[in-house]
């Protein structure tokens, strides 16, 4: 499975917190996510990451381009609802992509936590 991990920069902290939580299940899936959430995760938490731009410099298109051809089979999204994003209408095409082909999306915690939690049932190991 090929799981897709961003975060907003005020959220990066988060996203350690949850990756450190579904190590496990983080380690049997090829991850890709955007440039310095792919790094920290990669660095902080040895895991295997393919890194893609950055959000603001493209990197939530080309994670879209991957979902849309079928290279991504869930998205984790963790979002800042209180801080503007210059790059908002490539976000907005990130989260559309997933519900135009059903891929399920994470963008808080709690659902993130959710949806990890049924991968980590549900993948043979």
């Amino acid at each position: 499975m090929r799981l897709a991990l961003i975060a907003h920069d005020r959220k990066k902290d988060d996203m350690l917190v949850l990756a450190g939580r579904h190590l496990p299940l983080l380690r049997q899936c090829v991850l890709v996510a955007t440039g310095t959430t792919g790094g920290r995760l990669s660095r902080e938490l040895a895991l295997p990451v393919e890194c893609v731009l950055s959000g603001p410099l493209g990197g939530d298109q080309q994670i879209g381009a991957m979902l849309v051809a079928g290279r991504v089979q869930a998205l984790v999204f963790l979002r800042d609802p209180m801080t503007p994003q210059p790059h908002e209408p490539d976000i907005n095409a990130l989260v559309r992509a997933c519900d135009v082909h059903n891929v399920p999306c994470a963008t808080n915690l709690s659902t993130a936590n959710m949806l990890l939690d049924f991968l980590a049932q549900n993948i043979p190991s």
